[in-house]
């Protein structure tokens, strides 16, 4: 596969690895911004702080995660990551890059899934 880099509306997504056994990303969250609340019906997930600072919803739990820290995310766990400075970090997952369900969003998104469009269009106004 080929790099593919996904705007959002908290910063972006750089996809470097996808392949029916594994998935690899980069994270790009800006000061300030968060991801979606949610959680993943069949995914699991490791995050990685590469960069930065990140407070992170894990289940009722606040985390602050600093550079070298990570979390593992089971399908069901509800998390959001967001940027107290502009962070990088390192997600290793499953191959299921489409399954998430979000539960709250800053920026008005919804339901399942992920919408490319709508997230391109929305990391424009920022």
């Amino acid at each position: 596969m080929e790099i593919q880099i996904k705007p959002k509306p908290w910063g972006k997504e750089i996809w470097f690895a996808h392949t029916d056994k594994y998935a690899g990303k980069i994270l790009e969250i800006k000061k300030g911004h968060r991801y979606s609340l949610q959680y993943h019906k069949r995914k699991f997930e490791t995050q990685y702080v590469l960069e930065g600072r990140v407070k992170m919803t894990y289940g009722k739990e606040e985390i602050i995660l600093n550079p070298g820290d990570k979390i593992d995310i089971t399908p069901g766990t509800v998390h959001r990551a967001e940027g107290l400075e502009d962070s990088k970090i390192l997600e290793v997952s499953t191959p299921d890059l489409d399954d998430v369900v979000k539960i709250e969003d800053d920026y008005g998104r919804k339901g399942e899934g992920n919408d490319d469009a709508l997230d391109t269009k929305l990391s424009t106004k920022l």
